[in-house]
């Protein structure tokens, strides 16, 4: 660990990040330099399609994609615990197994998009609840289980006596979601990352879990990474906004000028694709489909599929720059 003034401390400085995951076709560059920063109390929503890198951007930031088989993480992650010595910053890419236990489930938390794969089926979810609390708050059992009902309470689970004896099959899916965020807020995290955590659940229910998220950072000052595929979300919860197409990000702005005056022809190819009430017009696809990983692009990986691209595109790959109040990676930008 390193130590920093108070006075210019962040809570997450990610810079470089890269993730290489090694299989028997060749070498699959998941994640291509994503550098980024973060306030304490801050919300920011992560968003793109599938495979492009979002997930294993937010494992990476509890150093979890050290143990994907085959894979090897390069960059830094300098997280700023709040909890023990003041002033210390943690490289999770670097840090050893001891400092990484530390800061799992008690300085950052994490939501994950399948409940029902993350919970243990063999463990009542009031075990599950209590684990943390024991480990990290060095709570007693009897402490720790009081302590898990308040939980069951806090995100809308009444009857949590009766509850915290049950099992993840007993539950909907809904509650089981708001079991994992009880977990995960049971240490009282500094960072929570939420991925899809209103993936299969109907409206209603994403609209409750997403007011206990945010109701709970307003409470606790935690501050959170929503991953998401669903644009609407992060319109209403976010601050910012990160774009990410074949592993890296291609636009960081406020929500409000990611929705108003997106930079990146992606950002604007995402929007458009959105169905809404007011559109005159039938929807937009994006064409084609993202660039094969085992190959990384010489260019601009959106160029193939862009309408703005020409051969400079095509030969030279971008840099994050300055924008206004955004930044975009794009040689022909909307201005």
């Amino acid at each position: 660990m390193s130590t920093q003034p108070e006075t210019n401390r962040r809570l997450l400085q990610v810079r470089d990040l890269q993730v290489d995951i090694a299989v028997d076709a060749g070498v699959i560059h998941a994640v291509r330099g994503v550098s980024f920063e973060m306030e304490r109390g801050e919300t920011v929503g992560i968003v793109g399609e599938s495979a492009c890198g979002k997930s294993l951007t937010a494992l990476s930031l509890m150093g979890l994609t050290r143990d994907i088989p085959g894979a090897k993480v390069g960059g830094s992650v300098q997280f700023a615990p709040q909890k023990g010595q003041p002033g210390t910053v943690l490289d999770v890419v670097k840090a050893g197994a001891a400092d990484l236990r530390r800061i799992r489930g008690n300085e950052i938390g994490i939501v994950f998009q399948d409940p029902i794969s993350s919970l243990n089926p063999v463990f009542t979810i009031g075990f599950q609840i209590m684990e943390p609390l024991m480990l990290h708050r060095r709570m007693s059992r009897d402490e720790a289980s009081e302590e898990a009902k308040l939980l069951l309470r806090m995100v809308g689970i009444a009857e949590s006596d009766q509850r915290a004896s049950h099992f993840p099959h007993q539950l909907s899916g809904g509650m089981r979601q708001r079991v994992m965020i009880a977990i995960a807020l049971s240490c009282q995290p500094s960072l929570l990352i939420a991925d899809e955590p209103t993936t299969a659940l109907d409206v209603t229910v994403q609209a409750q879990i997403l007011s206990l998220l945010l109701d709970l950072r307003d409470e606790l000052g935690t501050a959170i990474i929503l991953i998401t595929h669903d644009l609407a979300i992060i319109a209403g919860t976010c601050e910012r906004v990160l774009v990410m197409y074949a592993g890296r990000i291609v636009e960081a702005t406020s929500v409000g000028a990611f929705f108003s005056a997106p930079r990146h022809p992606y950002s604007r190819a995402l929007i458009e694709s959105l169905p809404r009430a007011d559109r005159k017009k039938d929807l937009v696809p994006i064409a084609g489909q993202p660039p094969d990983l085992l190959t990384a692009p010489a260019g601009c990986a959106f160029a193939e599929r862009c309408p703005r691209a020409d051969e400079t595109c095509l030969r030279v790959d971008p840099m994050l720059e300055q924008m206004g109040d955004s930044m975009a990676a794009c040689h022909h930008p909307w201005v």
